[in-house]
């Protein structure tokens, strides 16, 4: 595996770098630069964590230091609900941002402003418990840099009964449409020549983990000498993001997901750690096992190998960045988390958006 350490379409990944969260296992993070619409008024925002698995900047508000301007929806303000697999929700106000991400033109897109006060006796009732600050979550933000342009897309263009986007106004707030333009969306998308994907390129790490990692996100696809694709296959996705994964004879819906910090699938040939670290896996030694890998429409198939380690035993030591860590999901999903990332140049083709690879969306690898 190579990896590009320099160009204009370069941001550096640090996993559990100097300052982050060190109780956060897996932590890719990047820094992001946000200015007001219209200004030079700036601010360089670091520990932003990087995820392949959505769509779109979002920043806590304890983080923002510069004006950003409010999106209206209708005669209210346009605000966001946004819920993940482990439960955990980010509520806030939609606003527009000049977003500058390396040393790429700014682009004026629309983000998510975290704020679980914002309106906050609604975000309660139709948010669930939104995190609260940057402390809690354990980074200052998020960069989806996912597989689709718009983190909701046409669904909530046509339907107001979205669940994710809500018109505030007076006291109370409701269900609305939100054209495509205004949603929250991954600025990679927005860009004028690297538009069509990323690659995320980290290292390999030995069995024992690491204290820490450096990486590269390049943005773009073939649109520079350093972001050519070689010797990958890319895996077609359906309108979920996800391909095939046929798992000891079982057939999952799998995504791969920079921001899930392991591999996370359901499955009884794995026990369990004991509490609090229930929801992860310990088996008694590191076990080597395989899965294969299928494009949604049957396009490439290959078999990925990985190991599964007692997540007690690795943490027990100062380490914090581990290959071979995972645990518990419910249903049919399989979650290739970061540690799917170390050892590989992973290219996430963007929907709509042509390389030599295909069209997106798509992943390679």
């Amino acid at each position: 595996m190579t990896s590009e350490t320099s160009g204009g379409n370069i941001l550096p990944i640090t996993v559990n770098g100097p300052g982050l969260n060190n109780s956060y296992l897996n932590e890719p993070c990047v820094s992001v630069t946000i200015c007001t619409p219209g200004t030079t008024t700036c601010q360089t925002i670091n520990a932003v964590l990087l995820d392949t698995g959505s769509y779109g900047l979002r920043i806590f508000k304890q983080a923002l230091s510069v004006s950003l301007t409010q999106v209206t929806s209708g005669s209210g303000s346009l605000a966001e609900c946004v819920q993940y697999a482990d439960g955990s929700s980010d509520w806030g106000s939609v606003q527009m941002a000049s977003v500058i991400l390396g040393n790429e033109p700014a682009v004026q897109v629309p983000i998510q402003v975290i704020d679980s006060t914002f309106f906050g006796s609604f975000a309660r009732s139709a948010c669930g418990t939104p995190v609260q600050s940057p402390s809690a979550a354990g980074f200052n933000g998020i960069l989806g840099v996912g597989l689709f342009a718009q983190d909701c897309g046409q669904t909530c263009a046509n339907s107001p009964n979205n669940g994710i986007y809500y018109s505030c106004s007076g006291s109370n707030c409701g269900g609305t449409t939100v054209a495509l333009g205004s949603q929250v969306q991954n600025p990679v998308a927005l860009l004028p020549q690297d538009n069509n994907g990323v690659i995320v390129q980290l290292p390999a790490i030995t069995a024992s983990g690491s204290s820490s990692v450096n990486g590269s996100l390049v943005l773009g696809i073939g649109t520079q000498a350093n972001n050519t694709p070689s010797g990958v296959a890319a895996y077609t996705a359906n309108s979920l993001g996800e391909f095939s994964t046929n798992f000891n004879n079982t057939s999952y819906s799998g995504f791969i997901d920079s921001g899930s910090n392991g591999l996370f699938f359901s499955t009884s040939l794995l026990p369990n750690c004991p509490s609090p670290n229930s929801s992860w896996f310990c088996p008694s030694t590191t076990q080597n096992l395989s899965a294969t890998n299928t494009g949604a429409t049957g396009s490439a198939s290959g078999v990925v190998s990985f190991q599964i380690g007692n997540l007690a035993t690795l943490i027990s030591s100062s380490n914090r960045v581990f290959d071979d860590i995972g645990g518990s999901l419910g249903g049919s999903l399989f979650d290739w988390g970061l540690p799917f990332f170390f050892g590989r140049n992973i290219y996430v083709g963007i929907e709509g958006k042509g390389s030599s690879l295909g069209t997106g969306p798509y992943w390679a690898y």
